[in-house]
């Protein structure tokens, strides 16, 4: 059975759906009969690459609210991982454009590695405040999850993947993504945004009994 994830690593609720869905697959029992492929999906394509600016300031410029309730928001979202398990420094993070991030995770995926790229890309984004557009942070992030260093760098330095990436946002367009994560399973059952774990083991439960069936099926 095959679960597709259009996700964006800046995206704060992508990390705590990742989570929620590995307790669901805890809670199943039966996580060896899936398969998880992860999809790039960029919340904000253009958006530029601020070292300088704090996420609270990124917000409250682009959505129009104050900086406390920027922060405010932020103070939620970061109790929510909290509940999930995840630690996040919100104040630390680094507005960063995804979209060479995106292309790694692709590179990744080629290896057998995007899960450990998603997880890497997260942990470093929401947890330890690095700059996930830097390719010097992006090539030690790739060694560390096993990739081949100089691979990754030569990725970065050209427009490797770039098409992959864009081919998995038109997917998404396609099948009906406005925003993310997105969880398919089985192109049969779909699940917007961090559910609660219950509501991802109920559907594992049908999508996998549609999936038996369909395979139980003769010819």
């Amino acid at each position: 059975m095959e679960i597709e994830i259009w996700s964006d690593v800046m995206c704060p609720f992508c990390y705590i759906g990742k989570r929620r869905l590995e307790q669901a697959l805890e809670q199943w029992g039966h996580k060896d009969r899936v398969h998880v492929e992860w999809k790039s999906f960029q919340l904000n394509p253009h958006l530029k690459t601020m070292p300088g600016k704090s996420l609270n300031e990124y917000l409250a410029g682009t959505k129009g609210w104050t900086l406390q309730y920027a922060k405010d928001m932020n103070d939620y979202v970061t109790e929510m991982a909290k509940e999930a398990g995840l630690e996040y420094h919100m104040d630390k993070a680094v507005v960063a454009n995804s979209f060479d991030a995106h292309r790694l995770i692709q590179l990744a995926r080629t290896k057998g590695l995007g899960d450990a790229a998603e997880e890497r890309l997260f942990r470093a984004y929401f947890t330890e405040g690095l700059n996930t557009a830097d390719h010097d942070v992006l090539v030690t992030l790739a060694a560390e999850i096993g990739l081949d260093a100089e691979m990754a760098r030569q990725v970065l330095q050209t427009d490797a993947f770039a098409e992959e990436v864009e081919r998995d946002m038109y997917e998404a367009s396609q099948v009906g993504v406005r925003g993310v994560p997105f969880f398919v399973f089985d192109r049969r059952y779909a699940i917007s945004g961090a559910q609660p774990v219950e509501l991802f083991v109920q559907t594992l439960e049908k999508s996998f009994a549609s999936f038996v069936n369909t395979d139980a099926s003769p010819e």
